[in-house]
């Protein structure tokens, strides 16, 4: 898997550290609402970039992820770079013989269901090279997944390292393992919030640019008990305060975005809408694929 890595070439800087060093030092902002850009909107107005991806001013490229001379790493830098931000899921296994752990990061990560609690993992390679996380997890069942925060982030980027099969990545870290009560996996310490996990099932996916090479897993695991710190969950215990959870964003190639402002947006009732005066003001300049073909036949 090291060669592989090598291979995408994900960091665009030969000296990340003196580029680093000529950047802005962190600052410890406070998370903050702001109101949307166009908080006067109105139904049927679209987009706020006065069209210039629809009206030909910026034109799009079509990209064959299939093309013949495309490398699926090509697909993979593309992909990563575009699907933002994303989760990052912090994964803990242990061995089947309960000898070895392992903590890793993965941005192919998610929540996809509530009832019952269901969340995915994707493993890159298949299970006839298998990481270390995907053999222990397929091999116990049970996992546990943190949310990583700002203030433990280079810690948990440390636990991405391509060590040697057997090697704890809580010892590269330095992150406090805490016991589980549903798992044998432990849970970081230092997390605001972490998910007890059991595994649902997998499905292996083959590689469409090299038939009968096995490239990735999909993990389905299910949610069985949470965790979260006192100070981030309210009294209901039914949300975590976005201040004190400072999630970290997964970007293109070695990038990650903080949270630190947001904005409200309410999802519309049509009952309750379609009660205002000038609910279908704009409607008459349609825009649905539809009706544009068929003005385009005649």
């Amino acid at each position: 898997m090291a060669d592989a890595e090598k291979s995408i070439q994900r960091n665009p800087h030969p000296d990340f550290k003196a580029v680093e060093a000529g950047r802005p030092e962190w600052t410890s902002e406070s998370f903050s609402y702001t109101k949307t850009k166009k908080p006067d909107w109105k139904y049927g107005e679209g987009g706020n970039d006065d069209g210039e991806s629809v009206n030909g001013k910026l034109k799009h490229v079509e990209i064959d992820p299939y093309a013949e001379g495309r490398m699926p790493q090509s697909n993979y830098k593309l992909l990563i770079s575009a699907i933002v931000p994303r989760p990052v899921g912090f994964c803990s296994t242990v061995s089947a013989d309960g000898k070895s752990s392992n903590l890793a990061p993965f941005s192919y990560f998610n929540l996809i269901n509530h009832d019952p609690p269901l969340f995915i993992f994707g493993f890159a390679g298949g299970f006839d090279r298998p990481k270390d996380s995907l053999s222990n997890l397929a091999e116990t069942k049970e996992c546990c997944i943190s949310i990583i925060s700002e203030h433990y982030v280079e810690a948990a980027n440390a636990c991405s390292i391509n060590a040697p099969t057997g090697t704890s990545e809580w010892a590269v870290s330095g992150l406090h393992p805490v016991p589980c009560k549903s798992v044998r996996p432990h849970r970081v310490g230092e997390a605001i919030f972490s998910v007890e996990g059991k595994l649902v099932e997998t499905r292996e996916f083959e590689s469409r640019a090299t038939p009968g090479k096995k490239t990735g897993v999909l993990a389905i695991v299910e949610g069985v008990r949470f965790w979260v710190r006192e100070d981030a969950i309210n009294e209901a215990q039914d949300y975590i305060d976005p201040e004190i959870l400072r999630p970290i964003g997964r970007l293109g190639r070695i990038s990650y975005g903080r949270t630190t402002e947001g904005f409200e947006l309410p999802r519309p009732d049509w009952t309750e809408e379609s009660k205002k005066p000038d609910w279908k003001a704009n409607f008459a300049k349609s825009r649905h694929p539809d009706e544009a073909a068929d003005k385009a036949s005649i």
